[in-house]
């Protein structure tokens, strides 16, 4: 769940710091105030995309942090942008990616913004709805293993197919082209070893001063071991002043103590300087084989590089078609048996995936109408619809060989047709509700939401404007629905429907004031008397009345009062095969929330 979250710098928001509780937290203000920048704040850190315009202006960069609980475990997530559009995330202090970013905090929260509400018109969103419902990853991940393994096959296939129909020219252009790398004798690398060209570099610019190498070499080896005035001979004055100065000052004894390992590297540095002045090739022909090696190589990376490493692999590739030209048939059929091979285990677990699909599916039609009935949509139909055939080998992917789409009719008496062309935007909003109510309370593991509050460690869930195309009786069970899901999840929820937020454990507002030519955006934490002013500003606007703060007050208390047994009323539990599989696997907690 999240924890505490601080922003800064962010759009019209200068700072603002905020402390979320377990169970129904909503955010409500005038339209414009900066409610849904709350949201994008939490995408930010949730891995989402970062842009120059997120900086307010005249700041530099915007901060996003916050503390996520989950496990019992506590993390701090920042997120950094400049007024450049850069980004840099920070997990515990330490820089991370924001890859990394929707890893980890995806565990802990879920964003369901306003473009949900397009998403789940989307057909090919359906697909992964019901695998989230009906806990199908097992099923999933080995769909998607063996259609990159059929992938590989298919495409390894079609390139040696499209060898064999070149003919001879590809295979002399295969052998010539392996000859001339052949020919270069490239060499392969030992651990820690450089590129030949980069030390044939280097061996150049010493061949290039070899002789003020020499000269360097030879004048210090004399100066450590051979001049009369040598450092190496005059030491033993030195270390004899030493040891009279340690016997009167200890601080000296350390230096004392080092005089052998000192006089052991000066005499290696002197024979290597010897060494290396004496092997020293300086002839003519010499530089001119480097030269030649070198400009042979930069020959061998324009045409097979751009670099050693490229050529070496190229080498590698032709070694392996060359082969292939000369074993053909034998080729042939290795890699015919390894297609037929991947494709049969691709369709096998595809096959295995889209049965589970079908059988999950008239489950979640059933689930999705009861609780779309509780959302007072009570003679709603809905189905999911396969394709009759599966798709064509050109369309398959790690998806799958399905293709699927959810059809509804609202209204008695009407067909059923595909979401996308039956539902207003209240209604959207409730199917949407109803749908991730569905799938977060089954891939959690909840199985009852009974008790209040849930656990610290519970999962969040945000939902922006959920409640867009609603009012009156329905925001009031859209209301008791979210209070019901606050009961396993922590909800965050930005509405302008007074009947939702009456239903909050924890209300802050949000407000937009101009100060000192400038716009800001605060947000506070209402107390009692602070949330009957701002329900009474959502029920009355500007004129407030008495009657309307009654009003106010009277909304609060009822939903206080009736919203625990009401919400224990609505249903959150899991499909009845993963209810069996929880109750083997794991003890029952009151709540439903695990830690």
């Amino acid at each position: 769940m999240l924890r505490f979250l601080r922003i800064k710098h962010l759009a019209v928001i200068d700072s603002v710091e905020l402390e979320f509780d377990a169970g129904l937290n909503v955010l409500t203000g005038e339209t414009g105030a900066g409610k849904s920048i709350l949201v994008e704040a939490v995408g930010l850190l949730l891995g989402g995309r970062a842009s120059a315009e997120l900086v307010r202006t005249g700041e530099d960069t915007a901060a996003v942090e916050a503390i996520f609980e989950s496990g019992g475990e506590e993390r701090l997530i920042r997120r950094e942008v400049t007024g450049q559009g850069r980004s840099r995330a920070y997990l515990n202090g330490e820089l991370t990616t924001a890859a990394a970013l929707r890893e980890l905090a995806g565990g802990s929260i879920e964003l369901h913004g306003q473009h949900e509400h397009q998403t789940l018109l989307d057909p090919s969103t359906h697909l992964s709805t019901l695998e989230m419902f009906g806990g199908l990853e097992t099923l999933a991940a080995p769909t998607r293993e063996t259609f990159e393994a059929y992938r590989a096959a298919a495409d390894a296939l079609s390139r040696f197919r499209q060898l064999a129909a070149e003919g001879g020219a590809r295979q002399e252009l295969a052998a010539f082209q392996l000859a001339e790398l052949e020919k270069a004798g490239l060499k392969s690398l030992l651990p820690g070893e450089s590129e030949e060209d980069l030390a044939l570099l280097a061996a150049r610019q010493v061949l290039a001063s070899a002789e003020r190498v020499e000269r360097l070499c030879a004048e210090g080896y004399a100066s450590l071991y051979e001049s009369d005035a040598a450092v190496l001979s005059g030491l033993g004055a030195v270390w004899k002043r030493v040891g009279e100065l340690a016997a009167i000052d200890p601080r000296f004894q350390p230096y004392l103590d080092a005089r052998d390992s000192i006089k052991s590297q000066l005499e290696d540095l002197a024979h290597f300087l010897r060494r290396y002045g004496d092997g020293i090739d300086a002839s003519p022909a010499r530089l001119q084989q480097v030269e030649e090696r070198l400009a042979l190589l930069e020959r061998i990376k324009r045409k097979y590089g751009p670099t050693l490493a490229d050529a070496r692999a190229r080498r590698d590739a032709l070694r392996r078609e060359v082969s292939d030209f000369h074993n053909q048939d034998e080729r042939q059929a290795e890699l015919d048996r390894a297609y037929t091979a991947g494709r049969a285990a691709y369709l096998g677990a595809a096959g295995t995936l889209g049965k589970a699909r079908r059988r999950i599916a008239v489950e979640f039609a059933r689930r999705l109408e009861q609780q779309l009935a509780e959302l007072a949509m009570e003679r709603t139909r809905f189905e999911v619809r396969f394709a009759a055939e599966p798709l064509p080998d050109a369309l398959w992917t790690a998806a799958g060989t399905d293709q699927a789409e959810f059809f509804l009719s609202p209204n008695p008496g009407e067909d059923l047709r595909p979401l996308a062309r039956i539902v207003s935007g209240g209604e959207l909003s409730r199917v949407m509700l109803a749908i991730k109510t569905l799938t977060a309370s089954a891939r959690r593991g909840f199985t009852e939401a009974g008790d209040r509050p849930p656990s610290a460690s519970a999962p969040g869930l945000i939902f922006d404007e959920v409640d867009a195309g609603i009012g009156g009786r329905v925001a009031d069970i859209v209301g008791r629905k979210l209070r019901a899901l606050g009961s396993a999840f922590q909800v965050l929820c930005i509405t302008h429907q007074p009947q939702i937020a009456a239903y909050a454990d924890t209300q802050f507002q949000i407000e937009k004031h101009v100060d000192r030519g400038r716009t800001k955006t605060t947000v506070r934490r209402l107390d009692p008397p602070g949330r009957v002013e701002e329900l009474s500003r959502m029920l009355g606007g500007a004129a407030i009345t008495d009657g309307i703060r009654r009003s106010a007050r009277e909304m609060l208390e009822e939903r206080r009062g009736g919203g625990e047994s009401e919400s224990r009323g609505l249903s959150l539990s899991p499909p009845a095969s993963k209810q069996r599989t929880q109750r083997e696997q794991r003890p029952q907690r009151r709540g439903g929330a695990e830690d």
